[in-house]
């Protein structure tokens, strides 16, 4: 990939903004580096700004209903159209092509991170040669002999490694990290995040591997390898790992790799106590917490010392009530960053 890629960006997130699906678009807004964003399109939320919409608090970033409206409300003349969509199959609907046809012809570069590769896309191709224009697919594999197998390089790490694993899917894993990552940075401390996919490489995480993306003998050795240039480059206080999907989940088991690649020394764990059924899977409970609390212990043999709450579907009052019911039956300090900030988990880490 480019790693030139960046700048002045429209985010398309139609009929996803605020929900699990635009979990892309909500790292872009909330933490981007790599792109400005200018507007995000999702006719739902249209004439809204961003930050509201996510987080009750203007940022100045408008949502508008389509690409004319975003070039029209725009501070800056955009560069990018970045696809913010995050759907199950990480697959490119019809809608969502048409838009993209709709940006390479008006000669905005594309930035993608599905399943469904831009530019083995025929007529994208040849509309984005004749616009001149870039297409980056952020999930495309990287060459084989680029990549790394598990080499055991992992111990000469020094530095405190923390996964931020998660109980589901979708769930805030990767915004708690860098929440807690800014935090130390602020405090004076140096810590860095290894990204593990496409949302984290596409905000500017330094660090890190597109896991889903690999083949899968040299995940582990991709994993070791990208904490170790992490530690290797950067010499940080600690380490914090994103996690991905989670150990018990059907569709997205992850977070196994992590735990035996990362050999992390603590573990944080993300939660959804109002989330009923696995992101995405009617029918499928979410695991009982200390059941996944077991779990992430039994096979990582590294402490979970935190549970932190997305309070989707909770109020403040409601997002206190669970924090307080899950320290109650695990033991655990529990939070919303995003509400509270990452104090307690600071605390928990005895940093």
């Amino acid at each position: 990939m480019d790693k030139d890629v960046g700048g002045n960006a429209v985010v398309y997130c139609e009929g996803a903004f605020g929900t699990p699906n635009g979990k892309t678009a909500h790292g872009l807004v909330r933490h981007g580096k790599r792109f400005r964003v200018l507007a995000v399109i999702d006719s739902a939320h249209a004439g809204e700004d961003a930050g509201a919409v996510l987080d009750g608090a203007p940022i100045g970033v408008p949502v508008v209903a389509d690409l004319a409206s975003a070039l029209a409300a725009a501070s800056d003349p955009p560069a990018w159209f970045v696809v913010g969509l995050a759907p199950d199959g990480g697959r490119l609907g019809p809608a969502a092509r048409t838009a993209l046809l709709a940006a390479i012809d008006r000669g905005l570069n594309v930035c993608a991170g599905l399943h469904d590769f831009l530019a083995d896309d025929a007529e994208m191709a040849v509309l984005a040669a004749e616009r001149g224009v870039t297409l980056c697919d952020v999930r495309r594999p990287p060459p084989r002999d680029a990549l790394h197998f598990f080499s055991g390089k992992v111990e000469e790490v020094t530095a405190p490694r923390v996964a931020v694993l998660g109980t589901d899917s979708a769930v805030g894993k990767r915004t708690t990290a860098l929440i807690l990552v800014d935090a130390l940075r602020r405090a004076g401390r140096r810590a860095e995040m290894v990204g593990t996919g496409q949302t984290a490489w596409m905000q500017g995480v330094p660090f890190g591997i597109i896991l889903d993306a690999l083949v899968n003998d040299f995940v582990a050795g991709e994993i070791e390898h990208a904490v170790w240039t992490a530690w290797a480059e950067a010499r940080p206080d600690i380490i914090f790992v994103e996690g991905q999907g989670s150990l018990l989940n059907p569709a997205y088991p992850g977070g196994f790799e992590i735990l035996a690649a990362a050999r992390p020394t603590a573990v944080v764990l993300q939660h959804a106590p109002a989330r009923k059924d696995y992101d995405g899977f009617p029918g499928y409970p979410v695991h009982p917490l200390e059941r996944q609390i077991e779990a992430v212990e039994l096979i990582g043999g590294a402490p979970v010392v935190a549970v932190t709450v997305n309070s989707e579907g909770l109020d403040e009052a409601g997002t206190a009530d669970a924090c307080a019911r899950i320290t109650d039956t695990t033991g655990l300090p529990a939070c919303d960053v995003l509400r509270t900030g990452p104090a307690p988990v600071l605390a928990a880490l005895a940093l």
